[in-house]
């Protein structure tokens, strides 16, 4: 006699760049078993295909996870993470008064959201009428050096994937990346000076992030502190 087949819920949920809704589940056993396998491994494609894969899947395959923004991605795997295991996620935060002792929170993941920075724009104006027109990082951007911020290691390649038109005298003339090779745009980013780079990094610093401030006292001198926290990885320290 077969068994019988268990009933998932379904929830929905407002994509933050598009506002789409979209329907999505819970992560399955096999799932999560897939999930953990990948960071048991700690190499950072299987981590990024992981989440790739248990997002199209508890999505019904109804999201482009090729061309969805990072932080799309970050927000609706937090959502499904919080359907599936738990709605308050359990960190131990570092405190800032002192630096070497830890504090015990719980954080209600609901509370987090979607965050954009102040005079956020894509269009990095260089110089004599020459600028990019730039597009959000993906979850592919972040294959080689894992899911986390920005840093040094990463930095050109991602910028680079990022540039959605170079143009010249004020947009007259375009330049589109796909035409070029990954050293000709790697080159043209070395090109830039300090500030014009310090533009770049401000389109970065200020794009749309998952973010939430919590308050931590420690325990040692009960002293009350601020912290951001940014990105998957710190909501699940």
């Amino acid at each position: 006699m077969a068994l019988p087949k268990l009933t998932t819920p379904t929830f929905e949920l407002e994509i933050p760049s598009t506002d789409e809704k979209i329907k999505y589940r819970p992560f399955l056993v096999k799932e999560e078993k897939i999930l953990m396998m990948a960071m048991e491994s700690k190499k950072n494609p299987d981590i990024v295909q992981a989440v790739k894969d248990i997002v199209s899947e508890c999505t019904f395959n109804k999201v482009n996870m090729s061309d969805l923004p990072m932080f799309d991605v970050e927000y609706i795997f937090l959502q499904i993470r919080s359907k599936s295991v738990g709605e308050v996620s359990k960190l131990k935060l570092l405190c800032p008064d002192d630096g070497v002792t830890y504090a015990d929170i719980e954080l209600d993941l609901n509370e987090v959201k979607v965050q954009v920075g102040d005079d956020h724009t894509n269009k990095i104006a260089l110089d004599n009428g020459m600028g990019m027109i730039m597009k959000y990082p993906t979850i592919d951007s972040f294959k080689d050096s894992g899911i986390q911020d920005i840093n040094a290691t990463n930095m050109l390649e991602v910028i680079s994937a990022c540039i959605l038109q170079i143009y010249e005298e004020e947009g007259k003339k375009t330049y589109d990346p796909k035409d070029q090779t990954q050293k000709e745009l790697t080159d043209f980013i070395e090109q830039l000076t300090t500030k014009q780079f310090q533009n770049v990094q401000s389109f970065f610093d200020t794009m749309p992030k998952l973010k939430h401030t919590v308050t931590v006292k420690n325990p040692k001198t009960k002293k009350e502190s601020e912290i951001v926290l940014s990105g998957l990885n710190d909501f699940f320290v």
